[in-house]
């Protein structure tokens, strides 16, 4: 324990801004991720080795939801791995940082698999409600665009954000950084990857999942329609 005490000591003072960030995601999963983060490093792990264990937690849940029928005991297997995902994905980059820092092939596969996780659980949603439909109430061939446009947004939105992150000039120095707002964390709630988790709970539910995962969707939609304005208003004041 003695390990991991110090590394949860160093990790709790070198923790990233809580700017832009979701109350969920900055008091649940990056506590959780930093709990992990220790843990990974006493037992020796890499950040690359973390990254591909948030990967299969992942993409083990998306399969089952693509293979499985609908249940309540699925909905939580599915949504338990998709959180330990999720946690793992934060523990990553916090794991690097106790390790001195990381290396852009570790950013780059950090990044590949985020966006290929995305894809996956999507498109699982997808094969779902194609294969289950008297279970999900999906028989209507439209229902199979959903997935497909909470696919859309969700990647869009994805690659977008870390594009502008990319383009837009770093602080000046000595300018410190803002205090993270607590109405923007909440009405960041709706689009952070674990609360959209959580909808997965629904799974024995049936039609209840289907209407609650359309309405997420809506949401995301909605969102990304506002984050694409905002970053073009923001990019738009960089010369480069």
């Amino acid at each position: 324990m003695g390990k991991v005490g110090t590394a949860l000591r160093e990790l709790r003072g070198a923790q990233k801004t809580a700017k832009g960030v979701s109350l969920y995601s900055r008091f649940v999963n990056r506590p959780a991720g930093r709990y992990l983060a220790a843990g990974s490093y006493a037992l020796g792990l890499t950040p690359n080795q973390v990254t591909l264990v948030s990967a299969a937690c992942s993409f083990a849940a998306a399969a089952a939801v693509a293979l499985a029928a609908p249940s309540w005991g699925l909905g939580v297997a599915v949504w338990a791995a998709l959180a330990v995902g999720f946690a793992f994905d934060s523990a990553d980059g916090q794991l690097a940082r106790l390790r001195g820092g990381g290396s852009a092939a570790g950013e780059w596969l950090d990044h590949v698999v985020d966006c290929a996780k995305l894809t996956a659980l999507h498109t699982c949603v997808l094969i779902a409600f194609y294969r289950f439909p008297e279970q999900y109430g999906t028989g209507p061939d439209g229902w199979l665009l959903v997935p497909l446009g909470f696919q859309f947004a969700a990647v869009v939105t994805f690659f977008g954000g870390l594009l502008t992150e990319k383009l837009k000039p770093g602080a000046a120095p000595g300018s410190g950084a803002a205090a993270p707002s607590t109405l923007r964390a909440v009405a960041l709630l709706p689009v952070d990857h674990g609360v959209f988790c959580l909808v997965f709970l629904l799974l024995g539910g049936g039609p209840l999942f289907a209407w609650a995962y359309a309405a997420l969707g809506v949401v995301a939609a909605l969102f990304l329609v506002a984050f694409l304005a905002k970053w073009f208003r923001e990019l738009s004041a960089v010369r480069r």
